[in-house]
């Protein structure tokens, strides 16, 4: 699961922030109204801090991608970024640093290279000789949002539409730089999508890609159907082979299928999420699942209805009486905080 890790260094002049975006298999982060990650930092491992985190502040100057791995942009990318100096000092801004810890008002920093080189009080911070300077009094800065459940596709009552102009340029424009796209009705476009942004040859933001949707029983629209271990190790190979990162599984997929899936997914350093419903949260804890979506309203483990390998009808309105203070409800929450299973709370 992605981390975003924030170290510091304090002394009397003030503070120097560094980043790094993790992809740690140990390190779960959790996403709160669909987009925001609040990191923790002590379950982040030892890491070097070296690596940039994006700056994304209320005017909308795009400090690329592109420039980190010094890469130069293609000409429809070019169009999008309004800063391109190699060192760039924000003065006067108001730093929100995504730790929790309190805003930093009157605060200048300085992005040398892509990353971030320090984060100083504006009225004592040390400006290398020859930057862009911009007075951006009155803006706020933030480290770029991390998604932990995107689509790269919209819906309607007849159809799905597969956005590949427009949807990563609206998470830029939103302020996220890093999406995980949390199943897929159309994988191969995404991992195009991907390997263009890599190159900088479109504007995006970075992508871990989930691969198409996987249910058992009948299957429903695009999904792909596994109802044995033999098809689900297959499955699981081929979209490993052809880059994906994560897995999600849906709502009737058996514990026998996704035990399986899990297994291999690991193998292949792959991790695996769902939208559950035939396997409670405990039951998907319990196979070694990485992480689980969209909360309370999918799990099953206290519906009175519930078998194995079933996912019960009306599960969602059963909830109502459910005491969520009670036993059967820190029990699952006990369960996956011991095995390090994230929830993607998807509230927005």
């Amino acid at each position: 699961t992605l981390c975003l890790r924030l170290t510091e260094r304090t002394d009397r002049i003030g503070r120097k922030h560094t980043a790094e975006l993790n992809s740690n298999h140990s390190s779960p982060s959790i996403s709160f109204m669909n987009r925001t990650v609040y990191p923790a930092a002590r379950r982040c491992g030892r890491l070097s801090a070296t690596r940039h985190f994006t700056v994304v502040f209320s005017i909308l100057s795009i400090f690329s991608v592109f420039s980190v791995s010094a890469q130069t942009p293609a000409p429809n990318v070019q169009r999008f970024i309004s800063v391109d100096e190699s060192v760039v000092a924000l003065t006067h801004v108001r730093v929100v640093d995504g730790t929790g810890a309190r805003p930093l008002d009157d605060q200048t920093v300085v992005i040398s290279g892509g990353k971030i080189w320090a984060v100083q009080p504006a009225g004592s911070a040390n400006v290398p000789a020859g930057a862009k300077v911009m007075d951006l009094k009155g803006h706020t800065v933030i480290p770029g949002i991390v998604g932990l459940h995107n689509h790269t596709f919209y819906t309607t009552n007849l159809r799905s539409v597969q956005s590949n102009a427009t949807a990563p340029l609206l998470y830029l424009g939103s302020g996220i730089t890093t999406i995980r796209t949390t199943g897929s009705h159309s994988p191969y476009a995404e991992l195009n999508l991907r390997r263009l942004i890599d190159a900088g040859q479109i504007a995006g933001p970075r992508m871990h890609i989930a691969g198409p949707y996987l249910t058992g029983g009948e299957g429903v629209g695009s999904m792909h159907k596994v109802n044995s271990p033999e098809a689900v190790r297959r499955v699981v190979d081929y979209w490993a082979a052809e880059g994906v990162t994560w897995l999600k599984f849906y709502t009737d997929v058996s514990r026998e299928v996704l035990g399986a899936a899990i297994k291999q997914a690991h193998k292949r350093n792959v991790k695996v999420t769902g939208h559950l419903c035939s396997v409670s949260f405990r039951e998907a804890v319990a196979l070694g699942i990485d992480n689980v979506e969209h909360g309370l309203f999918v799990n099953t483990d206290f519906d009175p209805e519930k078998r194995p390998d079933f996912c019960p009808p009306d599960a969602l309105a059963k909830l109502a009486s459910l005491d969520t203070r009670g036993e059967a409800a820190r029990t699952t929450i006990r369960e996956m905080v011991s095995h390090r299973v994230p929830m993607t709370s998807t509230l927005a």
